[in-house]
């Protein structure tokens, strides 16, 4: 059985995880004509959407013996896979009856984690020999891969098991989530997915409130300031990029941005004074850059130069 460490740990590298709550609205899901599933979304106390998850069962076949497989599966709001749990008293199995170990589970966890897997662009049959668990001998060139890699990122005597379940947790059930979370979408949504650790949620919610103009909605101005001046330098510098020039040209905002510019990581300062170069500067920004051309590098005092030339 998992170990509590286990789940912790899984707890502890998906910060958007909420503990499940009773309240759960269900949806059910067509794929085809012969799979119909119920998708479930669980709510907070105020009907507030927190995380997707299904209750699955589904058969893994081997040779010409299939044996079930229960587990349950977590996203986010978008669809994005976050981790799985077993129902009660149920395990996972190998090809030989030999229950998954512990460290079974957590490769089954990582593999699953990882939307750009072999399993997205392989059948099953260019994965292993039609009726065993071994890899073909052409998985190598197929995969596009070292057969070390390939060893990697599947269980030795579990590969149909790895591949069935990554291709649940990537497949047809995710566009629906995201018709789903948009029914549900408002300001309070948007400003939680804007403020939240996944950034995933930090550019869908960007995508909503920023203009193809760049013009923010005022609502959200604030919420943009904090991703700008916030730790993730990817989601900050993507802000930064989309963000109208006129955004930055009150004295306010010119503040804020030489605040944050001191605090920010080198890569990002160079954007920002990248941003700078067609926005009118207020006089206080105009002697801030001044100012910091005595301890700017070459790369830095390039930039600034280039500013201040326009002002």
């Amino acid at each position: 059985m998992l170990s509590v460490a286990f789940f912790l740990s899984l707890f502890l590298n998906n910060p958007s995880f909420v503990p499940r709550n009773e309240k759960v609205k269900e949806f059910r899901i067509v794929e085809n004509d012969t799979l119909t599933y119920t998708l479930k979304l669980a709510l907070d106390d105020k009907g507030r959407p927190q995380y997707f998850f299904r209750n699955i069962f589904t058969p893994v076949c081997y040779t010409n013996e299939c044996k079930p497989v229960y587990i349950n599966f977590y996203w986010d709001l978008l669809g994005n896979y976050m981790r799985y749990d077993l129902p009660k008293n149920k395990v996972l199995t190998k090809v030989d009856h030999d229950e998954f170990k512990e460290e079974d589970y957590q490769k089954l966890q990582d593999i699953l984690a990882q939307p750009n897997s072999i399993f997205a662009d392989l059948k099953m049959e260019d994965l292993i020999t039609t009726g065993t668990e071994d890899l073909t001998d052409s998985v190598d060139v197929k995969a596009g891969a070292t057969l070390k890699t390939i060893k990697n990122q599947v269980i030795d005597g579990a590969v149909y098991t790895c591949y069935t379940l990554w291709q649940i947790a990537y497949g047809k059930a995710v566009p629906e989530m995201q018709k789903i979370i948009e029914s549900y979408t408002d300001d309070k949504l948007l400003h939680s997915f804007l403020t939240s650790n996944n950034y995933h949620y930090q550019y869908w919610a960007m995508e909503k409130v920023v203009g193809k103009d760049g013009s923010v909605s005022k609502p959200f101005e604030q919420d943009l300031q904090q991703i700008i001046a916030g730790k993730n330098i990817f989601t900050a510098k993507y802000a930064l990029q989309h963000v109208n020039n006129s955004f930055f040209e009150s004295e306010a905002r010119q503040v804020w941005l030489w605040e944050s510019y001191q605090k920010a990581a080198y890569p990002l300062q160079i954007t920002m004074l990248k941003k700078l170069a067609n926005i009118p500067l207020t006089s206080s920004l105009a002697n801030n850059l001044k100012a910091a051309l005595t301890n700017a590098n070459q790369e830095q005092a390039s930039l600034i130069n280039q500013i201040l030339a326009k002002n």
